[in-house]
């Protein structure tokens, strides 16, 4: 399926005040989530590669490999593969986050 409108994909919240919608290729994952004021996302890190934190709208506090910014929109913070990240949402936002390969656990 070529073509998608976002407003036909259900919307899941895979952490508490994290609400994404999934696309998924054979090699990538977009996420696009709407994420509520003062939601956590606990420090991880995973083998996919993530162009993440690309701020739409609101405010997104990253802390990637110890080093914190407040990405507001247009930002983008560029994750490697096993990087260690945390995160947390200053004002309601919305992110894209991109994964490379496909995230067989948002699936």
């Amino acid at each position: 399926m070529p073509f998608i409108n976002l407003k036909d994909i259900p919307s899941r919240e895979l952490l508490p005040g994290f609400s994404g919608k999934m696309i998924h290729t054979q090699n990538m994952t977009l996420a696009y989530w709407e994420i509520k004021a003062g939601s956590e996302l606990p420090e991880h890190s995973h083998v996919h590669e993530q162009v993440a934190a690309q701020v739409i709208s609101g405010e997104f506090e990253l802390t990637l490999e110890g080093e914190t910014k407040l990405m507001k929109a247009g930002d983008v913070a560029i994750i490697p593969s096993n990087a260690t990240h945390s995160g947390r949402a200053t004002t309601d936002c919305q992110l894209l986050d991109v994964f490379s390969p496909a995230r067989e656990d948002y699936q």
